[in-house]
């Protein structure tokens, strides 16, 4: 059973071919492993080790001397959370808003808005914290945890179809682009507060995911620089003719990419068609 389950998971998570399940995937397998080495050695009396190895070299510092050698952490910094709120509130809102993007882009396209929004975020977070008066400090301040990330894919599919909407209790049906603007304005308040450097890694990443719709609506994908190029192979034509698959990916593609530059309510009937029975398939 227990082998069943695990199976069941790493289908669901690691080789589904949702992006959106594989971040949540590796999230919490991260947050579960960093979970349970913490209680491994609370138990053998050293409470706090494993948290001070993560923020020590996981977590992007704010001090630019750190930088050179923990290069990786705008990587790192990503995938770990400081408690089990922090991470359920993300991944919440990474399959709420993530499900939604991807209805509309590329897989490819949805990995480079979440890593490359994240590390925008963490790089918002450092030039702010390092050149305005009232943040620069001599103490190293950690960042942690996947938000600006996911609120680089929030903004993205506010900026695509911002007039797509959600149905909240006690409010009914919202346009996630006010759900957005309320995040926004949560934020810039929130960088007068403790938890300031979230709040600039946030908008940092909302910054991004908004720059990245702009410049695909204007003809400008730039996570193509990551396309793989396909391969040339030679086919022996036997006379038998192959059957064609009832969903043709290049008209899919197409009907994307006009999503991209002119957004979902600018689509016929018949490319609405074509898009939903793709995305059963």
């Amino acid at each position: 059973m227990t082998n069943n389950l695990w199976n069941d998971l790493k289908l669901k998570f690691f080789k589904s071919g949702n992006p959106v399940f594989l971040y949540i995937g590796i999230n919490a397998a991260a947050f579960v492993v960093v979970s349970l080495l913490s209680v491994v050695f609370y138990y053998s009396g050293r409470d706090g080790f494993i948290d001070g190895l993560v923020k020590e070299y996981l977590a992007f510092p704010s001090a630019p001397g750190l930088w050179l050698t923990r290069f990786y952490t705008v990587l790192t910094y990503q995938f770990f959370h400081k408690d089990f709120f922090h991470i359920l509130f993300n991944m919440l809102w990474l399959y709420w808003m993530g499900q939604i993007f991807l209805d509309f882009v590329k897989p490819r396209q949805f990995h480079f808005v979440y890593l490359a929004g994240g590390i925008l975020g963490a790089v918002f977070y450092a030039l702010i914290f390092n050149l305005v008066p009232v943040f620069i400090t001599s103490v190293n301040v950690p960042l942690i945890g996947s938000s600006a990330a996911v609120m680089a894919v929030f903004a993205a599919a506010a900026t695509l179809v911002p007039n797509y909407s959600l149905r909240l209790m006690f409010l009914g049906d919202v346009k996630i682009k006010y759900l957005l603007l309320v995040y926004i304005l949560l934020d810039l308040i929130g960088t007068t507060k403790m938890n300031a450097g979230g709040s600039l890694s946030h908008l940092g990443g909302v910054l991004f995911g908004f720059i990245y719709i702009k410049l695909l609506q204007s003809g400008t994908d730039l996570s193509s620089l990551f396309e793989r190029k396909p391969k040339l192979k030679v086919v022996r034509n036997n006379g038998v003719k192959k059957q064609t698959s009832t969903i043709n990916q290049k008209e899919v593609d197409a009907i994307l990419d006009k999503i991209s530059k002119s957004g979902y309510d600018q689509l016929s009937k018949e490319e609405k068609d074509t898009l939903f029975k793709a995305s059963k398939n």
